[in-house]
């Protein structure tokens, strides 16, 4: 319907079908009719806003009036004739003017939103697209700026098969009516800025989807803050920039986390180490303060923390995120998680954040069909869902999904200084049928299982992150043979991976009487087989200790004083094996129970001489680890280890040698995984002379029965397992030895 002329105003008023499109929140094209805009010889200005008793446009420069803008023909529609030359005449559209809004409560004076140009350039859409643009948060979500002289808050948000994207928030009352945004094509963003809006408000996206479907309310997928939990409004995160202090660890942080440096893991879920003083998830500023000191004098070189993305299901531990930028508001603002990373990297601890990139929750308020449409996700649920954990797969064949994942991992390693990612469920993503049958997938373009996007994604995500973020790691949690997760391409290119099957098939073994281990013995060793085949990190990790598996400690066999011995006898061979460490917390103190993460860890325990002496161990470990060359910088190279006793099934026990190279003094490691005591028990050793003995896990310093070799023993020019010089050594029960060769 096409609009009126005025005799009054002498103007034509906005057409009854566009103003009532306004009305209902039906119009899909804003600035098509708002703002300043030139009719025949007149220039017209339309705003609507609904709840106001009347608006008067003024020049911004002096505040002279400029439009005295009359009711139109809906409540909230106020338009009027602009009169260009009280603005000295110049072009209509690039008047700058103020709105003077009456409300009920008082007057608000402020810049149109509608007055503005696209806020977004051609080269961020660009990018974008191609899934290329590796800053994304700086262009899409919120983000504070100034624009034209006139600070405000600028939304973006992708949505490409919307008719319409209004923003919602604390700034217009969530009334869906007030801000609808302009939509740029071909790329599908939506955008508008608000102008003096300031960070700290609260917004959602109101979205019509196709056919005219009103969708549930959005959170922001580019958030940078979020509102706590139960709450699932974005907020509007500061733009201030933060004060890093950490620059000499950022510069030498390469060298210290290659596969030659001593990387030793304390895995945490930052709400269930150590409750505040009133009970609650504690604060990044009271795990700064308890947290960091802690991972420090234990001697662990990283702190890697269970998922810290905003998710709305605590209980999920943050492994179903939806907010792949914003750390979660449980523990306190972006700033203060900056800190804690800043504060970790002063005491040379590096941080470690696990990460969600294979799926996502089906919460109305999240990504799951965002704009109406599967945008992030696969339509079919044979490639879209998973069974198991009740999540929608990303479509890694989508540049902008590809890019909008890539540019969450370098936020959090570029933003906030983080070291490194542990990527998980990688094994769910490289196969089509994982966790399937066999009528609940779709092969690949060649018929096989492989998931070939996703593989591409995972290397092109590596590439990117080796060539801006030189030293961080990227660490892959994945539970199969898949060949090169470690190698590029046409490999994965991760720094390291998870040794899943060393995990299960060591701990089958510790579960066993020790009576029952000579059946079991290959349990041990078969690890070697392959322990060089990548580069790999050890884990006993929160897995191991949730649904109903039970501690660390409660998987040991036997009374009270062989469960310990059990423990501390697998920690050091965990410590003196091939690969860097990883251990979740409680694990280091015997925790009986298994973990609960509504609860913290049983602090009480290190009352009991038992538990502090694991818990000196783990200390003693570390340091040992990390002091000898030989225990670490060949890690991941064969020529780092050599068995000298694989085979004593009937005894049970272990022996090998580890060197850093063909100078230093090697470690020779000795396991006894019996409850009885070997005495003079010969193993051949490449060097004559004094063998020191530097640990020993049946020391009663960590509660055992103190059965030992003195503290050092000499070699006999007795010849054994093809050197020509032994040891007769006295093995402790279920304990680990380690001694080191003299210079």
């Amino acid at each position: 319907m096409s609009g009126s002329v005025s005799s009054a105003t002498s103007f034509a008023t906005l057409a009854q079908g566009a103003a009532a499109a306004l009305a209902e929140g039906r119009h899909g094209d804003p600035f098509a009719v708002l703002g300043v805009h030139e009719q025949d010889d007149a220039a017209v200005l339309r705003v609507f806003v609904p709840g106001a008793r009347g608006v008067e446009a003024v020049s911004r420069d002096d505040h002279r009036p400029v439009a005295r803008l009359e009711k139109g023909s809906v409540e909230g529609l106020f338009e009027g004739r602009f009169d260009n030359q009280a603005d000295g005449g110049k072009p209509a559209d690039r008047t700058p003017y103020l709105l003077k809004i009456d409300w009920p409560g008082g007057v608000q004076e402020t810049e149109d939103p509608y007055s503005f140009g696209p806020a977004l350039g051609d080269l961020d859409l660009h990018l974008f697209n191609e899934g290329r643009h590796f800053e994304l948060a700086s262009a899409l979500g919120a983000n504070a700026l100034t624009i034209d002289g006139v600070p405000g808050v600028r939304f973006a948000v992708w949505a490409p098969n919307a008719e319409r994207v209004a923003v919602i928030g604390d700034f217009n009352s969530w009334d869906r009516r007030r801000h609808p945004m302009r939509r740029r094509f071909p790329s599908g963003i939506w955008e508008l800025f608000v102008p003096r809006l300031q960070a700290g408000a609260r917004y959602k996206f109101d979205m019509t989807g196709p056919g005219g479907v009103h969708l549930p309310d959005k959170a922001d997928p580019l958030a940078q803050q979020a509102e706590p939990a139960p709450g699932t409004a974005s907020i509007v995160a500061s733009a201030a920039p933060f004060d890093w202090r950490d620059r000499a660890w950022m510069e030498g942080r390469a060298a210290r986390q290659n596969a030659q440096a001593p990387l030793s893991i304390y895995e945490v879920h930052a709400g269930s180490w150590m409750r505040d003083a009133w009970g609650k998830e504690p604060s990044w500023e009271f795990l700064a303060e308890k947290l960091l000191p802690y991972v420090e004098d234990l001697g662990f070189t990283h702190l890697e923390l269970l998922p810290v993305t905003e998710h709305p299901f605590g209980g999920s531990w943050g492994y179903q995120p939806l907010g792949l930028f914003a750390p979660t508001a449980r523990h306190g603002s972006p700033a203060s998680f900056a800190r804690f990373v800043d504060a970790a990297h002063r005491r040379g601890i590096g941080i470690i954040v696990d990460w969600v990139p294979a799926h996502f929750p089906t919460d109305r308020h999240g990504l799951a069909r965002f704009d109406g449409t599967a945008l992030y996700e696969h339509l079919d649920p044979r490639e879209g869902f998973h069974r198991d954990w009740n999540t929608y797969i990303y479509n890694f064949g989508r540049r902008e999904v590809q890019g909008f994942l890539i540019a969450s991992a370098l936020h959090w390693l570029e933003h906030f200084h983080v070291d490194g990612l542990r990527v998980d469920a990688v094994a769910s993503m490289l196969y089509r049928d994982y966790s399937r049958p066999a009528d609940a997938w779709i092969p690949n373009i060649h018929g096989g299982r492989e998931n070939l996007e996703a593989i591409g994604f995972l290397q092109h995500l590596n590439a990117v992150v080796a060539e801006r973020c030189p030293g961080a790691l990227m660490i892959a949690e994945e539970s199969t043979a898949f060949p090169g997760v470690t190698s590029p391409p046409p490999g994965l290119g991760f720094s390291f991976k998870w040794n899943m099957g060393w995990m299960h098939d060591t701990l089958r073994y510790i579960e066993h009487e020790p009576i029952h281990r000579a059946h079991h013995h290959d349990d041990i060793t078969f690890g070697l087989l392959y322990a060089f085949s990548e580069r790999f990190v050890l884990p006993i990790s929160h897995d191991e200790v949730v649904h109903g598996k039970g501690s660390l400690l409660g998987k040991m066999p036997g009374d009270a004083w062989q469960r310990f011995a059990n423990l501390r006898a697998y920690l050091g061979f965990m410590w003196a094996h091939p690969g860097k460490k990883l251990l979740f917390m409680g694990c280091e103190l015997g925790q009986g129970r298994e973990w609960n993460h509504d609860a913290e860890i049983d602090w009480g325990l290190l009352d009991n001489p038992a538990h502090a002496g694991l818990q000196r161990l783990v200390r003693d470990l570390n340091h040992l680890y990390a002091g000898d060359p030989a225990l670490h910088r060949r890690d991941a190279d064969a020529a780092g280890f050599a068995w000298l006793i694989g085979d004593d099934r009937a005894n049970s026990v272990f022996a090998f040698l580890r060197s850093a190279d063909g100078d230093s003094a090697p470690a020779l490691v000795v396991c006894n995984m019996t409850p009885v005591p070997r005495y003079a028990y010969r193993i051949g050793v490449p060097r004559a002379g004094r063998w020191r003995e530097v640990l020993n896990t049946d020391s009663r310093y960590y509660g055992g029965s103190d059965i030992g070799n003195a503290g050092d023993i000499r070699t006999a020019a007795e010849p054994a397992h093809g050197h020509p010089q032994s040891l007769a050594l006295t093995l402790p029960p279920l304990a680990t030895v380690v001694l080191r060769a003299e210079a």
